[in-house]
């Protein structure tokens, strides 16, 4: 199961490339990652059989418990053989139904087979945290699919609409899903059904979250609305999202809880009344839409209510219709929904009042749109019949939810009959569309799948000996899957519900006037248009009324509620009880008054460079307590943390005022010094909770040891970073890309991998009379330059490159380390700009920031799945000892690097902050000529 997982990864992966190669062609061997899906499920046939089931598990997060565990059983099986069948199936038609150069047709390819990826993860987990995995992955991929069209506002709203439910009942079952792990004691479902559930309220409310995702997924009431919006996706999408694979996510949920779940207090009642509702309402709706796709996607609505409330009765004779009833509904709609899509190639509308004579069109089409709608209606000998017969048994003993079923049923077989007729009767006074050829991959996916539905109705035996051991797992069964029951009850009914169907559609003209009428007096779109509105209106209110535009009030805001918040909870830890000594060394007392002094004048202080100066001060002060801790390593990071931060910050005052305004008011600021007082307080009392609160060995006498064992490094805090917790640094790397890549994005109003900024002609020129230090030197106004600092600058360079080499590969065993050697790196590069401006800066690292930081994420992954690969846990380190010629025996260990795509982001942050606040500031200078910096050439060529 893993394996297809991967492959179906790997198939997205590789699809945009395929696209670009042969064009919607490649749809073609991407169908086959579904396709082995489906020729495996067939493969463990015997395996399913008997109530067998195939298993795999695979370690994951080991310390919450958590693990890749796969398990396939009759429900799952049936889900597989769908989604893989039908995402096949409807990739091979989309190489067709879309043209060569469709915009969007890599993507729409890669998220497809993504798509079948995540339903897989999604009916293949056994456990229920990684079944959710799955199920938000299906959310984001159907987002896509159904805003394929980013051009028009209908497809990205119908895209945010499905996202925004969906999403919203799946959290909804998340929460569910940790009130019934908890509740029973693990989350893996395979044991949970094998003990019983305490009841009570808990359970009742886990139940309730737990088919609210479930019912907004299958768009059941009260979430249908974003169903039919969704129609603005792709023809392909709706066959296969909306027939086969995603709304059948929340009746496969409904399904595989059911055996354990059904006998809690809400579960029936809720299901069957949302179930009944939904069938009946959608079904009438279905009668009014003139748009094929429309019809169908209402009926979709209307068959997946039937679906939930049949598969969630809990009997085990409901639950074999359910799963019946599961396997015809995707063979039929999937179907149908390819056939419009022909229809809509062919003659350029969905719409039936402009439809004529495609009977004549294409016959074989005909056929297979006859076969499948026939299918829809439940006549004989298709499998939708023998599926709404064991429906119809199963009920017997419930009239109010049969008479429910009945009459949406009859609903059913009307709105089949109206598709028939609306796509394939001929109409006076409308042209018959012209013949077109039909592309033979076009027509055999649709033909397959009404074939299958032909041919498993005569096999209802077969399909009852597949899908029973399902059913047993809620008792014994009293009826089974048959294509002729007998004068029963059942058969009654189905007659009834046929000949009530086919009246109703003969009476469609005088009923016109009842359909137009008896309607809601509040559509489902209006009823979320409304609620979006009314939480906008909210959201801005809330927005008003709190986001002033005053960093001051959001800064007091936040530090009143930890001082209340945390402050009221330190008082009753009574921090004070706590026995610590005042320091350890005569000289942390002197360097924390530097520290407090430093932070009071820094508070005073009215130049905002004097301020930032003073608090980098209470910076440094910080490094040299490291240092007296006995921390060197910490010490040198903050060390060169804090002159980056200082050099950031200048080159940000560049564009500040001088001074501080004379806000705030005299009144106000005895406020922010109480706030400022009791945040100290606070901070102070929570460390020594802190430091009071230790329970636990101390980590630091084991990370030692462990960092030499497992990480072939003594120095603790660089193999921590690497090694040991290497998980929370790719973390933070990841974070250190994004803030870079964010911060370039709002200053640069042009790419920043563009070209190289030229050097000014006259600049080669100036100062030929006297050595050139820095190149970017001359460019310089002669008031900006220091000559001097040019020449040390030329003269170090050079050895600091070195230095932070050496920081990096030394950092293993001595202090230093990728981080520590990159900052070093990046303040080689800060000097050589403020000696020679964004030219030298240029000349310096002539190389986009952008790649760096690219070069050393993708390093830095990496080496985690070189790890992978070869057969260790992710991130594992390794030691190499080699000998080579001239140099010796050589000690090298894996997690170098890792180091390595840590230095190189460090520098690409640098770098991409360099070149966004300083040169590309320069150059704003420049153009606007605004006073501080500018070219060292005015027009006439003069310095």
């Amino acid at each position: 199961m893993l394996v297809l997982l991967i492959l179906h990864l790997v198939a997205a992966l590789v699809a945009p490339l395929l696209v670009r190669w042969w064009g919607p062609r490649a749809c073609y061997p991407l169908a086959l990652a579904p396709a082995a899906a489906f020729g495996w499920a067939l493969a463990r046939t015997p395996a399913v059989g008997h109530g067998g089931a195939v298993v795999e598990t695979y370690p994951w997060i080991g310390q919450l418990g958590l693990d890749i565990a796969l398990r396939l059983t009759t429900l799952s099986w049936l889900m597989t053989l769908l989604v893989g069948g039908v995402g096949a199936l409807v990739l091979v038609y989309s190489a067709r139904y879309f043209d060569a150069g469709s915009p969007g047709m890599a993507q729409f390819a890669a998220v497809l087979v993504a798509f079948a990826g995540a339903m897989l993860v999604l009916v293949f987990a056994d456990d229920l945290l990684l079944l959710y995995v799955g199920w938000e992955l299906t959310t984001i991929f159907s987002y896509l699919l159904i805003g394929h069209s980013t051009e028009r506002r209908s497809s990205r709203w119908a895209a945010a609409q499905a996202l925004t439910v969906t999403t919203l009942g799946g959290l909804a079952m998340l929460v569910g899903f940790i009130l019934l792990g908890e509740h029973a004691g693990s989350y893996r479902w395979s044991e949970i059904v094998t003990h019983p559930l305490p009841g009570g309220g808990y359970l009742v409310t886990a139940v309730l979250l737990i088919l609210a995702g479930a019912l907004s997924k299958s768009a059941v009431l009260p979430f249908s609305s974003w169903l039919p919006v969704a129609m603005a996706a792709p023809t392909p999408v709706s066959a296969y999202l909306h027939a086969a694979a995603m709304v059948k996510a929340g009746v496969y949920l409904v399904g595989l809880l059911a055996p354990v779940l059904a006998t809690v207090g809400p579960w029936r009642p809720v299901v069957q009344v949302a179930g009944v509702a939904t069938m009946l309402v959608a079904g009438w709706a279905a009668l009014r839409q003139h748009d094929l796709k429309l019809l169908l996607a209402y009926g979709t609505v209307s068959q997946l209510g039937l679906l939930v409330a049949v598969t969630g009765a809990g009997t085990p004779d409901a639950a074999l219709a359910g799963v019946a009833m599961l396997l015809a509904h995707a063979l039929f709609k999937a179907s149908l929904f390819l056939v419009v899509g022909v229809i809509d190639h062919g003659a350029g509308t969905r719409d039936l009042r402009e439809l004529s004579g495609l009977r004549r069109w294409s016959r074989p089409l005909f056929g297979v749109a006859v076969l499948a709608a026939a299918s829809m209606a439940g006549v004989p000998p298709l499998v939708g019949f023998v599926a709404k017969e064991a429906v119809f048994a199963a009920f017997t003993d419930d009239p109010v939810v049969l008479a429910g079923f009945v009459a949406g049923t009859v609903l059913t077989v009307a709105y089949s009959a109206r598709f028939l007729w609306g796509a394939f009767a001929d109409r006076p006074g409308v042209e018959p569309v012209p013949p077109a050829p039909i592309a033979a991959s076009m027509l055999l996916p649709p033909a397959a799948l009404a074939v299958v539905g032909l041919a498993a109705g005569p096999a209802a035996g077969v399909l009852d000996g597949l899908l029973s051991p399902y059913a047993e797992l809620l008792g014994g069964l009293d009826a089974h899957l048959t294509l002729w029951p007998g004068p029963t009850a059942a058969l009654g009914l189905s007659v009834l519900a046929l000949a009530g169907g086919v009246l109703l559609f003969a009476l469609r003209g005088p009923l016109a006037p009842a359909l137009a009428r008896l309607r809601s007096p509040v559509g489902g779109n209006q009823g979320y248009e409304w609620v979006v509105g009314r939480f906008d209106r909210f959201a801005i209110g809330v927005t008003g009324a709190t986001q002033r535009g005053s960093l001051p009030q959001y800064l007091g805001v936040i530090l009143v509620t930890l001082v209340l918040l945390p402050g009221g909870a330190m008082l009753a830890a009574a921090p004070w009880r706590a026995r610590l000594p005042l320091w350890d060394n005569p000289l942390q007392p002197v360097v924390v008054v530097v520290i407090a002094v430093a932070a009071l004048l820094a508070v005073g202080a009215r130049r905002r460079l004097t301020a930032m100066l003073l608090v980098g001060v209470t910076g440094y002060g910080t490094a040299m307590l490291f240092i007296l801790h006995g921390a060197p390593d910490l010490a040198l990071t903050q060390f060169l943390v804090e002159t980056a931060t200082i050099a950031v910050f200048v080159l940000v005052l560049r564009r500040l005022p001088e001074r501080f305004s004379a806000r705030p008011l005299r009144r106000s600021r005895w406020t922010r010094r109480a706030i400022g007082v009791a945040m100290g307080v606070v901070a102070g009392g929570l460390a020594l909770v802190a430091a009071g609160a230790r329970r636990a060995p101390d980590i630091s006498t084991v990370f030692p040891a462990l960092a030499v064992s497992e990480g072939y490094g003594r120095n603790v805090v660089n193999v921590t970073l690497v090694d040991i917790r290497a998980w929370d640094t790719m973390g933070e790397v990841s974070v250190l890309v994004v803030a870079a890549t964010g911060v370039a994005s709002l200053i640069f109003e042009r790419s920043r991998t563009g070209p190289r900024p030229r050097r000014p002609e006259s600049a080669g020129t100036l100062g030929s009379d006297r050595p050139v230090w820095l190149r970017g030197g001359p460019t310089l106004y002669e008031e900006q330059r220091s000559i001097v600092l040019e020449v040390v600058i030329r003269l170090i360079f050079h050895t600091v490159v070195l230095f932070s080499l050496f920081l990096l590969f030394s950092g293993h065993n001595a202090p230093g380390g990728g981080f520590a050697g990159g900052l070093v790196a990046g303040l080689a590069l800060v000097v050589r700009y403020l000696a020679g401006g964004r030219y030298e800066l240029t000349d310096a690292a002539p190389v986009g920031a952008g790649l760096i930081l690219g070069a050393g994420l993708a390093l830095a992954v990496g080496t985690g799945t070189v790890a992978l690969l070869a057969g260790g846990s992710v991130l594992e380190s390794a030691k190499l000892d080699v000998s080579l010629p001239l140099v010796g025996d050589v000690h090298l260990v894996t997690s170098l690097f890792f180091d390595i795509g840590v230095y190189l982001i460090v520098i690409g942050l640098l770098l991409d902050i360099l070149r966004s606040l300083g040169a590309e500031v320069d150059r704003h200078i420049e153009a606007t000529g605004t006073p501080g910096g500018g070219l060292a050439v005015d027009k006439g060529g003069r310095q």
